[in-house]
């Protein structure tokens, strides 16, 4: 879950003149235990964090929510991607560019289509490790006795093409930590 606060602390360095976020996501996150590392990373930076949540990712909720957003002019949006919101990446990065908003979201794919930045767990070490899991239980351990497993090694794509079009410049020091970088 820390994750999170990170995501809030690298969009804050790569628009150090946000104040207020908003939060695009579920309303089971905000309340549960991402509600709470958000809020407590936005106090510690120093950002107004503005809760935009959906009861479900279906098009018609998503377009409620970024009019809403319109109204509440935030500086940013932290998109989580989770449940029907990735079936319907597209729509949400179209939105946050013809919002003009910059935006970090919780998975890559969203970067490759347009959104500003991505801050996301590195897949390829994750499924190592899922696969190891499964031979240990292929080899007759249990799956309850094998040690849950937290993401150690993430990866930083932003999209310098985006960030031209919403007449933002990303810190060289940002650029340079990318592990991609959308030209």
């Amino acid at each position: 879950m820390e994750i999170w606060g990170k995501r809030l602390q690298i969009l804050k360095e790569a628009i150090p003149t946000a104040s207020t976020v908003a939060f695009l996501g579920l309303a089971e996150s905000w309340e549960g235990a991402t509600g709470h590392v958000l809020r407590d990373a936005a106090a510690r930076l120093e950002i107004s964090l503005i809760p935009m949540l959906m009861h479900e990712g279906t098009p018609s909720e998503i377009e409620r929510v970024f009019v809403l957003m319109g109204q509440e002019r935030p500086d940013a949006v932290l998109v989580s991607g989770e449940g029907d919101q990735y079936a319907n990446r597209q729509l949400i990065v179209d939105l946050a560019e013809k919002h003009r908003l910059a935006a970090m979201y919780a998975i890559g794919d969203y970067a490759e289509r347009g959104g500003l930045i991505a801050y996301i767990a590195d897949f390829a070490e994750l499924r190592r490790r899922l696969i190891d899991d499964v031979h240990q239980i292929l080899k007759g351990a249990k799956a309850g006795d094998i040690p849950i497993y937290q993401a150690a090694r993430f990866a930083l794509i932003v999209n310098l093409k985006t960030a031209n079009a919403l007449g933002l410049t990303i810190p060289p020091g940002l650029v340079a930590r990318a592990d991609q970088v959308i030209e």
